[in-house]
């Protein structure tokens, strides 16, 4: 019998914020009401993918900022940011502004390497340095020092008659650095993460060594053990999973057909990275609740936030999150939090 002894301890959720690009202002609201929704499920934490020149999110820290001003409790996040885009002392001043704007709620999770597709908007992006950018972790740590308040510069204090110059970035939102999260997906990146006082996040798509079995469970814990044994603290777990229980018989039609469409990739490693899918979870609570318990990834965590299906309509999101938090949390020993 899978062991049950750990409850977990903090339940949130993540989603693309799909929109339709004819009328954007639409999907945006979507995803707006869904985290207040999440808010008054109790559930502990609302994330944000990031998607460049596709019809997701491709603003979360503008989202989370309007959704800091429509919620008090929930915890908002990015799984991921992915770095490459983004400079990080800009980063900085984004993140913290709106982490003071919802009382220190923000989670940043980034991720490094270079941009997808670079080669299409490397032009765009980066006109007269794209040959030369680095891409690496390094870009990590220079942001987790800016959130940290290391100083940027040596100028400081009160130039002529009203103009006062601070050496950090600034507002400095304290605990921020500390709440700094890493999409990691193999093993070294996962030691690194522990290494270097951030926190896990280890999602539906993992790349195994290359001696390692492809059995994504079995990848999935030994990551996650050994970004402890590095000295990391929480990880945080993220596969797709979709209860059925208060879902309509056309609904559930359609959310098996989803998952039996996404299945053959996730049954061996894609490309010369070896990727790894997991199986969209797709049932009962209860049913999804026994595979859980099952699921040696899970096992080693106390926290998730489940990813939200791409492509379904707000009706569909509304019966999945609500099924989520109402039955599939308390299945797995998790308590709401108090509004």
């Amino acid at each position: 019998m899978p062991d049950r002894s750990r409850s977990l301890r903090r339940l949130g959720f993540l989603t693309i914020g799909l929109f339709d690009p004819a009328d954007p202002a639409v999907g945006h609201e979507s995803t707006l009401s869904l985290i207040e929704l999440g808010e008054e499920l109790g559930l502990d934490s609302a994330w944000l993918r990031h998607r460049h020149l596709q019809f997701g999110i491709s603003s979360p820290i503008a989202v989370m900022a309007a959704a800091s001003q429509r919620t008090s409790r929930i915890e908002l996040g990015t799984a991921v940011t992915p770095l490459g885009w983004e400079n990080p002392l800009r980063l900085a001043e984004d993140l913290a502004t709106v982490d003071v704007l919802s009382g220190g709620r923000i989670n940043p999770g980034v991720s490094v390497g270079t941009p997808m597709q670079y080669d299409t908007v490397k032009d765009a992006l980066y006109p007269a340095t794209a040959e030369v950018e680095d891409f690496s972790k390094t870009r990590v740590e220079r942001l987790a020092g800016l959130l940290a308040g290391e100083r940027v510069r040596e100028l400081e204090g009160k130039q002529g008659v009203v103009e006062e110059y601070s050496s950090r970035v600034e507002p400095h939102s304290p605990g921020l650095r500390e709440r700094l999260w890493y999409g990691a997906g193999s093993l070294d990146s996962a030691v690194w993460a522990g290494e270097h006082g951030l926190h896990l996040l280890s999602s539906s798509v993992l790349f195994p060594g290359p001696d390692e079995e492809p059995d994504f469970a079995a990848v999935q814990a030994a990551q996650i053990r050994a970004f402890r044994a590095a000295g990391g603290t929480r990880a945080s777990q993220g596969l797709v999973v979709i209860p059925t229980d208060s879902a309509s018989a056309a609904q559930a039609e359609r959310y098996r057909a989803y998952a039996a469409e996404r299945l053959p990739r996730t049954r061996t490693p894609q490309g010369p990275r070896r990727m790894m899918f997991a199986p969209d979870l797709v049932g009962t609570s209860e049913e999804i609740a026994e595979q859980l318990w099952a699921h040696e990834g899970f096992r080693e965590v106390d926290e998730v936030a489940f990813a939200l299906p791409f492509s379904f309509a707000h009706e569909d999101y509304v019966q999945i999150l609500t099924d989520i938090a109402t039955r599939l949390g308390p299945a797995l020993g998790w308590t709401p939090a108090s509004a």
